[in-house]
């Protein structure tokens, strides 16, 4: 172990860190990633040089979370986060520490992190720091707290969604006592904004294993918004193309959540709530040749509509001949549209 290959951008900011005196590491996802032969989407790094001192060593960098530790520098290869080693103290919020120390070295840093297999750093030599079993949880397809789970959920409510997120992503199963403590603290999701609510699931509906989504209602995370803790298997999802629109569909027909409870854009509100709108592109019959049959304007439209609600529900059914008896029995009826029930 230890050849790893760091991007440019990253390995020069260990260099000046280093050079400059102060000890410096690749921390966290992306030790994980590493270990798991997978690309890091990015790599964070943890370092005893105070912000300040981070900012005089780099000519572009951008305060992007002082009070937290956090200084982004810019590099010719994209941003790299450095943030001080840090204890933190009291979460009266439920989500972020009302206060941070830097007078820790990276023991303490690496436990007050959230999962095992994301409390790990890399040294001077590439080696794995490894203080509290990461690289067993990560062969062993585990996700664990680091320390005791009450704590950690205590300190940060966002880390229940993250676990189910992980799990989804990795193919990792939560760790026993790791997941009843979801269960005793469900209720503090509450004190996690929607917006956020809304990134972790649906990185949760996108992965592998989407089903895992289902565990935030049976585990009562979403009971603020949804008060229901049943859910059917959503192993089904697996079926659907991995896009925002599709899945959130299926995971809201399937367990009957509201979607509209979460501050989502409103392309994806509209394609979960109104699918015939989406799928009237899809229909075998055109609008022109709906326009043969002497069909006009508004009516054209509400006729696709119609179509495209009958097809969702019978796909067989989507064919140029089909749609066509479908169009002329309605339209024999008398009726203003179609009738396709």
């Amino acid at each position: 172990m230890g050849n790893w290959v760091l991007p440019e951008g990253v390995a020069g900011c260990l260099e000046v860190l280093r050079g400059a005196g102060f000890a410096a590491h690749p921390v966290g996802g992306c030790v994980r990633d590493l270990l798991l032969g997978r690309t890091p989407g990015d790599f964070d790094l943890c370092t005893s040089a105070r912000p300040e001192q981070t900012m005089a060593l780099f000519p572009r960098t951008v305060p992007t979370g002082l009070k937290h530790g956090t200084v982004t520098v810019l590099t010719g290869d994209g941003p790299v986060e450095v943030t001080t080693f840090r204890r933190e103290g009291g979460y009266a919020d439920g989500r972020h520490p009302d206060g941070v120390a830097f007078d820790v070295g990276l023991r303490e840093d690496l436990a007050r992190r959230d999962f095992t297999v994301n409390a790990m750093a890399l040294d001077p030599a590439g080696e794995v720091i490894d203080l509290f079993g990461g690289q067993a949880d990560l062969k062993a397809g585990v996700l664990r707290c680091v320390g005791d789970p009450d704590t950690r959920f205590a300190e940060d409510a966002l880390r229940m969604l993250r676990a189910l997120r992980f799990a989804a992503q990795l193919g990792f199963a939560v760790e026993e006592n790791t997941l009843a403590a979801i269960g005793r603290n469900a209720r503090r999701a509450a004190l996690v904004s929607g917006e956020r609510i809304k990134i972790e699931l649906e990185k949760t509906l996108l992965s592998p294993r989407p089903e895992w989504a289902g565990e935030a209602v049976r585990l009562g995370l979403l009971a603020h918004l949804y008060p229901e803790t049943t859910c059917p298997d959503l192993t089904r999802l697996r079926e659907l193309p991995p896009e925002p629109v599709p899945r959130w569909r299926g995971f809201c027909r399937e367990t009957g959540f509201p979607i509209e409870r979460l501050p989502v854009e409103r392309a994806l509100r509209q394609g979960v709530l109104h699918p015939e709108r989406e799928a009237v592109k899809d229909l075998a019959l055109s609008g022109g040749q709906l326009a043969a049959l002497g069909l006009k304007g508004k009516e054209i439209g509400a006729v696709q509509r119609e179509l495209a609600a009958h097809i969702l529900a019978h796909p067989a059914d989507n064919t140029r001949e089909k749609l066509l008896e479908l169009v002329e029995k309605s339209r024999g009826t008398g009726k203003n549209g179609p009738s396709l029930s």
